[in-house]
């Protein structure tokens, strides 16, 4: 008995091949993966890919929709019509992740609590291995801060832009430590959170906002900067994960914490 046959004796049915679709699919999206179809670039007519692949366009078609799921293409139909390749998005794993985080009725303040495991420890990693442009970068986000308070009356930024700077900080931090496998994973949480970031700051404007408090934050990006400069591993883990502790406080109010993940996809 073949591995195959084996496998499929103990979930007791037989393994499905996969569809010649799949087949076709499953060979363009190694050509995007490597590369060797670049974000932007136009596929093949389709008769050029029926007649490569050997198969009719109804077929073609089926592994072009399977493709446009993962959106990795983008099908415009028409006579101007064709495929274009897109670059993967971490937005579209947040809505997967996100999904199965409702399914088992995940709460906001447990998704958190998993990126202030995983953010600290990139934290570490970029104040060992940062560049002269990774600090460019960050002090760019914190002199964009300062510029939203001191425009603004009466000195709180808008929360869509504070949201936004904020968010791209923590993205920086993320894509920068070194660790694709972190950055990724520290990517999904971050972009789930910041829905409700988002919605947690417009909301609060109207009560306990005030220009003290994101003085406070941007004190706190500045810091951290600096021990990232210093190549302080030890210190910037600890700063950040204090930063977040703090963050959590204003962020998940009482009310909140048990607030479901599903709420956000709403």
């Amino acid at each position: 008995m073949t591995v195959a046959n084996q496998s499929a004796a103990v979930v007791g049915r037989p393994m499905r091949a996969p569809k010649t679709a799949e087949l076709i699919a499953t060979d363009l999206r190694r050509q995007i993966v490597r590369g060797e179809l670049p974000a932007g670039a136009t596929l093949p007519p389709e008769l050029q890919l029926m007649d490569q692949y050997g198969v009719s366009r109804p077929t073609l078609r089926e592994a072009f929709r399977i493709l446009e799921a993962e959106t990795l293409i983008s099908v415009r139909r028409g006579s101007r019509g064709g495929a274009q390749v897109m670059a993967p998005n971490v937005s579209v794993a947040a809505r997967y992740v996100g999904i199965l985080l409702q399914v088992q009725g995940t709460t906001i303040n447990d998704v958190y609590q998993a990126r202030m495991i995983s953010e600290p420890q990139c934290a570490r990693l970029l104040a060992l291995s940062h560049t002269d442009q990774d600090l460019e970068d960050l002090t760019q986000i914190v002199d964009a801060l300062k510029d939203e308070v001191a425009t603004r009356k009466p000195f709180v930024p808008d929360p869509d832009n504070w949201s936004a700077l904020t968010s791209r900080f923590h993205e920086l931090i993320l894509q920068r430590c070194g660790n694709n496998t972190l950055a990724i994973q520290g990517a999904v949480l971050q972009d789930i959170v910041a829905t409700h970031v988002r919605t947690r700051i417009a909301q609060s404007y109207t009560d306990d906002d005030t220009p003290e408090r994101f003085q406070r934050a941007i004190r706190s990006y500045e810091k951290f900067i600096r021990l990232i400069k210093s190549g302080d591993a030890t210190g910037a883990e600890k700063h950040w994960l204090s930063h977040m502790e703090g963050a959590a406080q204003y962020l998940l109010k009482d009310d909140l914490r048990t607030k479901p993940v599903v709420d956000l996809f709403s």
